[in-house]
């Protein structure tokens, strides 16, 4: 993929300093819709908000989450690796851009970029999967233009407002993205 035409990010570790603004996004439904979520609204209070992002600096909830900062130093969401299997060399990439001021700008494939170049260099995974919901189109379109293959549909693989939608699944491999 061509990165010389997507804005720069960078990723930086979680500070406490976030949770004010991933509680806020969180508050939004649009930009939670396609989250893991709890049913219950709002989904976190600020003390769960900062309890999850303690876990995250503390590294004690499996999570390798990252916050997406953009080259004038604003924080617009985040990005993480999960389910890590180290012994099989792969984990699950799940990204938020919660500033919508910053959707459809190429932010989230920049951000995608430099956590697979971490995924594959730093943790040497082999492959890195994902789950999109099917409806999701815009996240489908910026998975396959990163270089995403598709793997399947997980049939009723998560409950969304009460019902059970499918997710397609989704992996890059270390050698298609290196070359």
């Amino acid at each position: 993929m061509n990165q010389a035409n997507l804005p720069s990010v960078k990723l930086r570790d979680l500070t406490l300093n976030d949770v004010e603004d991933r509680y806020q996004w969180c508050l939004d439904k649009e930009v939670t819709k396609h989250l893991n979520m709890p049913k219950k609204y709002p989904p976190f209070s600020r003390e769960e908000t900062q309890n999850w992002i303690q876990k995250c600096i503390n590294k004690t909830n499996g999570y390798e989450q990252k916050a997406i900062i953009t080259e004038d130093g604003k924080h617009i969401g985040w990005i993480d690796l999960k389910n890590i299997d180290r012994l099989n060399k792969h984990a699950e990439l799940g990204i938020a851009i919660g500033d919508k001021n910053y959707w459809g700008k190429g932010y989230g494939l920049s951000a995608m970029n430099e956590m697979l170049l971490r995924g594959f260099n730093q943790l040497e995974l082999n492959k890195i999967w994902l789950r999109v919901e099917v409806d999701n189109e815009k996240a489908i379109k910026s998975y396959r233009r990163m270089g995403y293959v598709e793997e399947g549909i997980l049939r009723q693989d998560r409950l969304r407002n009460g019902e059970f939608v499918d997710r397609l699944r989704m992996s890059i491999l270390k050698n298609e993205f290196l070359n």
